[in-house]
């Protein structure tokens, strides 16, 4: 089975089943500081498995890219990715279990879909514990699809419960869907807990049914919902019977490129499998997010980090493959060339693509050269003949000298290098930067407060002051919002002047004091851009949409939580205004 196959199969059987198709969201989160990746199909819908209803209705289905790089350090075995594709459905409120666990069966043994044989199937249930009960109702479902027992595996919450995103929230048991394979049970208690290799997860079943208070106790969610996701990536190999994702169709064109540029061939157990898997993952992953419809830019902050780390490492594995100066552009090529009718998105922005990977190359260069003499400097002063591991650390996080240069040079000239001491100093970095993440669940979208709407209502103040004293180039690039104050991205080429800030300030609160309800209407794309209304994602929203007008201040398309009238959110200071990343500023505000 090919890629579009799969895709179009998935959407045509769950529109027959009543659900409307939707476009998958940005890979960049709007006003959403939890995460800064879109990580699951579910992640752009929480307000509305919150309640909020979609103006698309109660049953929903997409594709959804998605990006996870918490253990981008794993790119180069056999499934770890950095992008992967998301198939999903949902019921917001509407089913549940009965009809999702009947559906899941139907789409993967059906002929006319996946046609996978019943007896190569396990599933997976909740086994219940204080919190909640045990999940019987999920078991009997599968039997009665005709399920054998010794197929249904009752798994603690370790394996079979999500959620919630945050400290509090939406969550329930789920049941996961496996492929049996070849491989031998491990023991008489193997089970799809297991890392042995015989089961290999292909789809997840979310039944969000309570919520989990902040005392840590779970209440019964008045609107129900079903939540679901299915790996695109694995799913094919496991369909087609290959061993790891990059055997599949989707990364033949990209290795075929990086074998003509290197000279090398690419096979699954040589000393350079690793490295052409590396620049694979990293190059395509680096081309979704610079050619998503509120891409970044490489800088040293947030998404612009990231992608500066994924861009940095595919240049360094591809110079160990040697690979010629300039070629992570024509792998970008193919990249582009193998999606860009799924996401068009890539094909409009080919020329900023390949312009920004040209940028960091050369930029990349500067910072080896930096690095080059600060490792001159950091030899000149040592006593002995050993490195030791805060300092070359030192080198890696203050001047992005990646640690095998390190240790090349330190070869070269007869030193050693304190390996253990630097990973430690990694360690203690990666656990901080956790922390940090941690600090992200404390407001945003995902909680809905007060605040939050407040100081979201506040960036459609925000943008349309901007506008109005700047001029209509002005264009939102992304925002970030906690309950404490928001942060606001937006196209323009220069430093805002203070007499431009002040009278942005100005205006935003004379539309606060001007006390105007928030109007929200539903209305066609069309009708909403004929109205004046502005928007993000110009041409990738769903058929029907939610505009919020403010007076004649503020009309915007939107899909986040409001304040109810602009009075309620009492003074706005802008704190700061600073580049963002080439040709995008910054502003973080407050309401006091």
């Amino acid at each position: 089975m090919k890629a579009n196959e799969l895709r179009q199969k998935y959407l045509k059987f769950f529109e027959s089943k009543g659900h409307a198709v939707i476009d998958g969201a940005s890979v960049i989160p709007e006003n959403d500081p939890t995460v800064l990746f879109t990580t699951a199909g579910m992640h752009p819908l929480i307000p509305y498995l919150l309640g909020t209803k979609h103006p698309s209705g109660t049953r929903l289905t997409d594709v959804q890219k998605c990006i996870r790089t918490g253990d981008i350090d794993e790119v180069g075995d056999a499934s770890h990715l950095t992008f992967f594709e998301m198939l999903g459905n949902w019921s917001l409120g509407d089913y549940f279990k009965k009809e999702a666990i009947a559906w899941s069966w139907e789409f993967l043994t059906s002929k006319e879909y996946l046609g996978i044989d019943p007896d190569r199937l396990a599933f997976s249930v909740f086994a219940g514990d204080a919190d909640a009960p045990r999940d019987v109702e999920a078991h009997d479902l599968w039997r009665a699809c005709g399920v054998k027992e010794d197929h249904i595996f009752y798994l603690p919450k370790e394996n079979n419960w999500w959620g919630p995103a945050g400290i509090t929230g939406p969550c329930g048991s789920d049941t996961e869907m496996f492929i049996i394979t070849d491989k031998p049970a491990c023991g008489p208690d193997c089970s799809p807990a297991c890392d042995c290799g015989r089961y290999l997860e292909i789809w997840n079943d979310v039944f969000m049914q309570y919520n989990k208070n902040a005392d840590g106790s779970f209440s019964p969610l008045t609107q129900k919902n079903v939540d679901t996701g299915m790996g695109l990536e694995r799913t094919l190999c496991i369909l087609n019977g290959q061993t790891n994702v990059y055997a599949t169709e989707i990364f033949a064109d990209i290795l075929a490129g990086i074998e003509e540029l290197s000279g090398k061939k690419y096979t699954d157990h040589d000393e350079y499998t690793r490295a052409f898997r590396i620049v694979a993952d990293h190059m395509r992953t680096a081309t979704i997010i610079l050619g998503d419809r509120r891409g970044v830019t490489p800088s040293n902050v947030d998404q612009g980090y990231v992608l500066r780390r994924l861009i940095r490492r595919a240049i360094r594995f591809a110079g160990q493959l040697g690979m010629p100066d300039g070629s992570l552009g024509r792998i970008s090529s193919i990249v582009i060339d193998q999606y860009k009718d799924v996401y068009p998105e890539l094909e409009e922005k080919r020329a900023f693509i390949l312009e920004q990977l040209a940028l960091e190359e050369e930029r990349f260069d500067k910072t080896l050269t930096t690095g080059m003499r600060e490792f001159e400097k950091l030899v000149a002063r040592l006593n002995g003949s050993r490195i030791d591991g805060p300092a070359a650390f030192h080198l890696y996080d203050t001047y992005g000298f990646p640690i095998e240069f390190t240790l090349e040079l330190a070869k070269e000239k007869g030193f050693e290098v304190d390996t253990e001491g630097f990973a430690a100093c990694f360690r203690e970095h990666q656990a901080k930067s956790a922390a940090g993440a941690e600090q992200r669940f404390k407001g945003g979208l995902a909680d809905h407060s007060v605040e939050t709407a407040r100081l979201h209502t506040a960036t459609h103040l925000l943008q349309a002051a901007l506008r109005r004293v700047l001029g209509d180039e002005v264009k939102q690039k992304g925002s970030n919002i906690t309950a404490e104050r928001l942060r606001f991205d937006f196209s323009f080429p220069r430093k805002v002047t203070p007499e431009e800030l002040a009278e942005v300030s100005r205006l935003v609160n004379e539309a606060i004091a001007a006390d105007v309800p928030v109007v929200c209407e539903e209305m066609p794309v069309e009708e909403a851009k004929k109205s004046g209304a502005i928007g993000l994602f110009e041409n990738k929203y769903d058929s029907v949409v939610k505009v919020y007008t403010m007076g004649s201040f503020s009309k915007e398309i939107c899909g986040g939580p409001h304040a109810e009238h602009t009075g309620e959110l009492g003074t706005f200071v802008i704190q700061k205004e600073e580049s963002s990343s080439a040709g995008v500023r910054r502003i973080k505000a407050i309401l006091k």
